[in-house]
C-alpha cells in the first residue's frame, strides 16, 4: 500500500511541475538557492492572502539573486505532491502559504529533516507537540492587533452606527481579526452593532467572490456602512457590493469596504477606506534572506504591530477619506498596544 501511495505521488507531481520543469529547476547553477512557494487555492493573483507572499518572494528572487518556482494547487489534494516534489530536488527553501497546509507540511518536513521549510500563518512542531521543529519557520502575526486600528478608522467613518465582518473560514484565526475589529470600533463608539457573516467551513471560503459579495449586500441591507473583509479572494465581493451602492451627494461613497493582508486601496479606489496589511511580504523575504545568509532558525517568528508586522494602509487612493484627526487617535492607540497599556483580546488564545 505505501509503495502503491508513493508512485501515486510521483504521478501526481510529474502532473503538477508539467510546466515548471522542475528538473531543470533542481539542475540550475546560475543562482544563489532555488526556492519553492506553494500557495493556497486561492492562487497567488487574489490580490489579498497570497499575493502578498507572491510579492515578498518575487522581491528575493530580485534582489537576492534566487531561482523562485511556484504552484497553485487549485485543490487541496494537490498540496501535498508539489511540496514533497521541491523537497526531493533539494530545494533549499520551502515556503507554504496558509494555515490549511499545516498539516501537510509536518508530514513532509518530518521526511525531509534537511531541508528548510517555512509556513505563513500555521505553527509546526516536533512529535511531542510542544517543541517547534528545527527545520520549519512558523510565520505568524497579531492580526488582532491591525484588525483594532481598522475597527477605530470604520467607526469614526461610519454614518449609520453599523459595521460588517466578512470572514472567510470560521475558523479561530479568522475571529482573531473580528475580535480585534469589534474592540477598535467599541473604542469610538461603545454601541456600535457588527453584523458577522462568514463564508464557509472548507477551504473554498477563500475563493468564493459570489458568496462573498452576496454576504455584504445582506450586511449593507442592515444598515452596515463599512464592512472589513478577511476572506482572500472571496473577500473581493464585497469590494463589488459597495461600489453598486454608489455614492453620497456630498461625492463620498454611500458605503466602504476595508481591505486584507494586501494593500487592496487600490482595488476600488475610493471605495476602499483602508486596509488592514500583514506584511506577509516582509516576512517570507525574511525568510529567503536568512537561509541565503546562513542564519535560518526554526521556531516562531511573530509579527506584531512592534515590528510594523500589521498596519493600516493609507496612499493616494484613500487619501481624504480618513481625517487627519482619526489619524491622530490611531497613532495613539498603536503607541499604546506596542506599549502594552492597551491590551488587544487574541481570539485564538481564548
Amino acid at each position: 500500500m505505501k509503495k502503491l501511495h508513493f508512485i501515486a505521488i510521483i504521478v501526481f507531481s510529474a502532473a503538477i511541475f508539467a510546466g515548471c520543469d522542475l528538473e531543470a529547476a533542481a539542475g540550475r547553477q546560475d543562482c544563489n538557492m532555488k526556492v519553492g512557494i506553494v500557495f493556497d487555492i486561492g492562487g497567488k493573483n487574489d490580490r489579498s492572502f497570497n499575493a502578498a507572499a507572491w510579492e515578498g518572494a518575487q522581491r528575493a528572487e530580485k534582489e537576492l539573486g534566487i531561482c523562485l518556482y511556484d504552484v497553485e494547487p487549485g485543490n487541496p489534494t494537490s498540496i501535498e505532491p508539489a511540496m514533497r516534489a521541491f523537497a526531493e530536488k533539494n530545494f533549499d527553501l520551502v515556503v507554504g502559504v496558509g494555515f490549511a497546509q499545516g498539516p501537510i507540511m509536518q508530514r513532509v518536513a518530518t521526511d525531509y529533516p534537511n531541508i528548510n521549510f517555512a509556513i505563513v500563518d500555521g505553527v509546526i512542531f516536533e512529535a511531542d507537540g510542544k517543541t517547534p521543529k528545527a527545520n520549519v519557520a512558523s510565520l505568524v502575526f497579531r492580526e488582532h492587533e491591525g484588525s483594532y486600528l481598522v475597527g477605530m478608522i470604520a467607526a469614526s467613518k461610519s454614518r449609520t452606527g453599523v459595521l460588517g465582518f466578512l470572514g472567510g473560514m470560521d475558523i479561530p484565526l479568522i475571529h482573531r481579526f473580528n475580535k480585534g475589529y469589534e474592540e477598535g470600533a467599541r473604542a469610538i463608539n461603545p454601541n456600535i452593532r457588527i453584523e458577522t457573516n462568514y463564508v464557509g467551513v472548507t477551504d473554498h471560503a477563500w475563493n468564493n467572490p459570489g458568496r462573498g459579495k452576496e454576504l455584504a449586500l445582506s450586511q449593507i441591507e442592515k444598515g452596515a456602512d463599512v464592512i472589513f473583509t478577511a476572506a482572500g479572494n472571496s473577500g473581493l465581493g464585497a469590494f463589488d457590493a459597495v461600489e453598486q451602492y454608489g455614492r453620497h451627494p456630498d461625492g463620498q461613497p454611500n458605503r466602504f469596504v476595508i481591505g486584507v493582508d494586501s494593500n487592496q486601496n487600490g482595488v476600488k479606489p475610493g471605495f476602499v477606506l483602508t486596509s488592514m496589511v500583514k506584511r506577509v511580504d516582509n516576512a517570507v523575504f525574511d525568510a529567503v534572506q536568512s537561509v541565503l545568509e546562513g542564519n535560518f532558525a526554526g521556531g516562531f517568528h511573530v509579527f506584531g504591530l512592534d515590528k510594523d508586522g500589521v498596519a493600516y494602509a493609507m496612499d493616494d487612493n484613500n487619501a481624504g477619506l480618513v481625517p487627519d484627526s482619526v489619524i491622530e487617535q490611531v497613532e495613539k492607540a498603536r503607541t499604546q498596544i506596542v506599549e502594552g497599556e492597551i491590551k488587544v483580546t487574541d481570539a485564538m488564545a481564548n
